[in-house]
């Protein structure tokens, strides 16, 4: 058998030969020494019988040797494709070895889930959260993601993750989706990865089946006769203004519930809802209609001096179940959220204010550039005018003249 060019104990000669050994040669030989391949790749064997894979390149200017492993855990072709990739890095500029390390460093899935839920631990209000975090990531995602090095979970490694509990516990995982998304996302930024596997999960998976009912909301056309309903119960009087407030101003039921009279501007008409107590982490401005300011006198009237708007018997904010509990106890099939689809139905059906003007009013963070120019400008004399509509809609009864608004 002949033998390919031996670098040892020889000097190079000239042009390297490119694919000098063959499969079978790798196989078989048995003389100690190095044998040239091409790219600067190396057959190594040792009088032991050993034989592993070398590299030699110039890296940024230095004579460097790398290791690609031995065979035959790394055969013939794969040291070829290594060693043309290491190639090819070295002349752009860059660092095999560098890489390599890199690669070494990389943490499994379940390290960087530990380390992102350290690094936004001291941002969490609640210190059950944390926990929390992590017990749902290691209950759903560790099993089948975490020993995964981060670089290499795949969309189809999240799929299986969540198929069985996507539609058992949908709301379970929707939050264990996010929580990878966020995994995912740090690993984008420490440069592990390029994308997010969790971005094109949503149509493998399917619709969850619990969305609408979790959410139940009455047609837009039910809502007047539900607020009368409302306004002839014998519920608590505070409880039945937060209700109507909440459906006038088209706001989620926490902001409602939380809301304080520091917030609250009658001379501009306006409740501005700070950053820290809305979903979106913005501050959100809401005009007032007339019906809502007449709301707020009746609360002053029974405030007695509380700083919040709508506090409950104990002076304390509203429980969850202060508003929700209405609803089921006088059999109005819907939630409070529900409201605010009532109302995004009602604008897009039967009216013509545009779609970023109604997004704009329930506070929801646009994706569209176009949609997020308008939303720099937040459209509050256009949200003023839609939510007067509304009010008008439900029988809340006109906004206010034209020349009780401020100019």
């Amino acid at each position: 058998m002949e033998l390919p060019i031996r670098s040892r104990n020889r000097k190079p000669t000239g042009r390297q030969p490119y694919h000098a050994l063959s499969a079978a040669f790798v196989r078989n030989v048995a003389q100690a020494g190095r044998y040239c391949d091409g790219n600067g790749l190396y057959l190594d064997v040792q009088p032991s019988g050993t034989r592993s894979w070398v590299q030699r390149l110039v890296i940024r200017g230095r004579r460097r040797e790398l290791g690609l492993g031995g065979f035959p855990l790394v055969p013939l072709k794969d040291a070829r494709a290594q060693a043309l990739a290491n190639r090819r890095l070295a002349r752009a500029g860059g660092d095999p070895l560098a890489e390599k390390r890199r690669i070494k460093s990389m943490p499994t899935f379940a390290a960087a889930a530990e380390a992102v839920c350290a690094q936004m631990r001291p941002g969490w209000r609640n210190p059950k959260h944390g926990k929390d975090w992590l017990s749902s990531m290691a209950r759903f995602a560790f099993p089948r993601l975490g020993r995964l090095p981060v670089s290499e979970v795949t969309t189809a490694d999240v799929v299986k993750a969540l198929r069985k509990v996507w539609h058992e516990r949908p709301a379970t995982a929707r939050r264990v989706r996010q929580r990878i998304s966020t995994v995912m996302e740090w690993a984008m930024a420490m440069d592990y990865r390029n994308d997010n596997p969790c971005d094109r999960i949503g149509p493998i998976l399917g619709p969850q089946q619990d969305l609408v009912q979790h959410m139940r909301a009455l047609p837009h056309r039910e809502v007047a006769s539900a607020i009368e309903t409302v306004r002839a119960s014998g519920a608590v009087s505070v409880v039945k203004l937060a209700f109507e407030f909440l459906v006038l101003t088209a706001a989620r039921s926490g902001e409602v519930r939380g809301a304080l009279w520091a917030e609250i501007d009658t001379e501009e008409h306006v409740w501005t809802v700070p950053a820290t107590r809305t979903k979106a982490k913005r501050e959100h401005r809401v005009p007032l209609c007339r019906r809502a300011e007449q709301i707020l006198d009746a609360a002053r009237t029974l405030g007695g001096g509380n700083p919040l708007v709508f506090p409950s018997g104990r002076g304390k904010q509203l429980a969850d179940m202060a508003v929700s509990g209405l609803l089921k106890d006088l059999e109005i099939g819907a939630v409070p959220h529900g409201f605010r689809s009532s109302f995004r139905d009602w604008a897009a059906e039967e009216t013509n204010h545009p779609r970023e003007v109604v997004e704009a009013a329930l506070a929801h963070v646009v994706q569209n550039k176009v949609e997020a120019a308008y939303a720099r400008s937040d459209l509050f004399e256009r949200r003023r005018r839609l939510m007067d509509d509304w009010s008008a809609y439900v029988g809340g009864g006109a906004g206010a003249p034209a020349d009780d608004r401020p100019s």
